[in-house]
């Protein structure tokens, strides 16, 4: 079925209420050279956000860190392993915090002509997969993408009209903004970076590097979760689906 087609239902969302969704994406361009692409996004209620960000800063300052070090997969080493096993035990333990990933693996069986598609559309479909279990008609959302080289003002637009086309938001009073913002000032972002580092990491089948690996165990620990399977879809914490294009030829 077109994925454009599903209707937007709430697993997560409990009455009515804001939220803010922070997106991050690893391996999305066309000719990286990478097998796996992975979209994924931490949210949370809009109220909680500076209590969320105050906490994170704390986290880093309890290690050492400025307040303003960006937290991101590929800065994980055994030096820094504790913090981060700290950041991913408060993610696990804060209510308010959700996590939910698309893992496109084999994208060297991708073939956008018996779809008619190119790979920008794709992609959309993709980012579209991945928010579209989030959403409840009765919330509204303001969605924030990591200002990347690839990051134009069209992407944005164009994923704007994309989530907002399913004809149940055309005046976009459900998903207010797409916008992308640098994740040097926005803990969520950065912790997006982290937990789809993981992810991206375990699905390549990766093993250089053990803080990541420290981390990644950590991660199964706290969550109950391989990292390699598709979560059930009403899973609230740490949301995974794993996306193959030999299940629709």
């Amino acid at each position: 079925h077109d994925v454009f087609a599903v209707i937007f239902n709430s697993h997560h969302n409990k009455g009515m209420g804001a939220y803010n969704i922070y997106c991050d994406e690893s391996c999305h361009l066309e000719n990286d050279g990478k097998d796996v692409m992975v979209l994924g996004a931490v949210w949370c209620p809009q109220d909680s956000k500076q209590t969320i960000f105050k906490e994170i800063r704390a986290i880093k300052k309890k290690h050492g860190l400025a307040k303003n070090f960006e937290v991101k997969w590929t800065k994980v080493s055994p030096a820094k392993v504790d913090f981060y096993k700290d950041l991913v035990r408060y993610f696990f333990e804060n209510d308010n915090l959700h996590f939910r990933a698309v893992v496109a693996i084999n994208r060297n069986k991708l073939n956008h002509k018996a779809f008619n598609q190119d790979h920008d559309t794709w992609y959309y479909k993709m980012f579209f997969l991945m928010l579209r279990v989030i959403f409840a008609p009765e919330n509204t959302y303001r969605i924030f993408l990591d200002i990347k080289d690839t990051c134009s003002a069209d992407k944005v637009n164009q994923l704007h009209k994309v989530l907002c086309n399913d004809k149940w938001d055309f005046n976009r009073e459900a998903i207010q903004t797409v916008q992308a913002i640098s994740s040097r000032e926005v803990e969520l972002i950065q912790l997006a970076d982290l937990l789809i580092g993981a992810l991206s990491y375990t699905n390549r089948n990766e093993k250089s590097s053990q803080g990541k690996l420290q981390l990644i165990d950590y991660i199964r620990k706290l969550g109950g979760c391989s990292l390699t399977k598709t979560t059930l879809e009403k899973e609230e914490k740490f949301n995974t689906f794993v996306w193959d294009p030999q299940e629709i030829n």
